[in-house]
């Protein structure tokens, strides 16, 4: 479905008294090679830790967006490269991160959605830790699994209902 976060704010302008839409703080960059994006939430909690970032892109992602929160780490990137290719190949929409990512010339080619905060050129640990399907808070928003994420240059929308 073609969208700009601009006409669907102004057409459900509505329901952010309600809360049931919400609207991001801009603190993200694009990254990736897909400028705009949407899908249902699936989240991760993590701490400059992404095994689990892998666990989850392994998976069929179509339709859904990843929500990480790296607690806003700028010390360690969360995704690089050879994630962002294995989110592409599972059909992932995008990946929204709370914190770093590395590779960015490679991943500003893939065809994904990528918002994050900053690059950093340096790996994560891997110890398998992080919580899966919690609800999230970050840039103002709580990112509820299940709920819908609208993406483009305009900004990055939280809606519980898919917007029209």
């Amino acid at each position: 479905m073609p969208f700009c976060t601009a006409d669907l704010l102004d057409a459900n302008e509505a329901r952010l008294a309600d809360g049931s839409l919400r609207v991001a703080t801009p603190l993200f960059r694009n990254f990736g090679g897909r400028n705009k994006f949407m899908g249902r939430i699936t989240t991760l909690s993590t701490f400059e830790d992404n095994s689990r970032v892998r666990e989850i892109l392994a998976e069929s992602g179509a339709g859904r967006v990843l929500v990480i929160d790296g607690k806003a780490s700028l010390r360690r990137a969360l995704l690089g490269d050879q994630l962002a290719d294995l989110a592409r190949c599972n059909a992932w929409e995008g990946v929204v991160i709370n914190g770093c990512i590395r590779d960015s010339a490679v991943i500003a080619r893939v065809d994904l959605g990528v918002r994050a905060l900053a690059t950093h050129p340096r790996k994560t640990e891997k110890n398998g830790l992080g919580e899966r399907d919690l609800p999230l808070n970050f840039a103002d928003v709580e990112f509820i699994p299940g709920e819908w994420l609208y993406a483009d240059e305009d900004g990055i929308l939280v809606s519980a209902a898919a917007l029209t």
